[in-house]
């Protein structure tokens, strides 16, 4: 294994955290902007307002997203596995 072997390795494990988080990420944000425009807008300032509703939203993206988080990492982890096999 040289160099360029470990690099492709990394960011292949790179790209497979950020796509599989994706979806989370996305989910959270919306609403977290949608609940920040709607605190702007009726000039509601309360904290607990900004948690619940995320972490419902999130573990529903979650449940939805599962198989195809769990497809990325399956395939992340057969690329390595054949890389193991093949002796890199």
């Amino acid at each position: 294994m040289n160099e360029a072997d470990a690099l492709d390795i990394v960011q292949y494990a790179i790209w497979t955290v950020l796509v599989a988080s994706s979806p989370a990420v996305i989910v959270a944000m919306v609403v977290g902007v949608g609940i920040a425009l709607v605190q702007a807008l009726t000039q509601v300032q309360e904290i607990t307002l900004t948690f619940v509703p995320k972490i419902i939203a999130i573990l529903v993206a979650v449940a939805f997203s599962a198989p195809f988080v769990a497809s990325q990492i399956s395939g992340f982890s057969n690329v390595i596995f054949q890389r193991i096999e093949g002796g890199f």
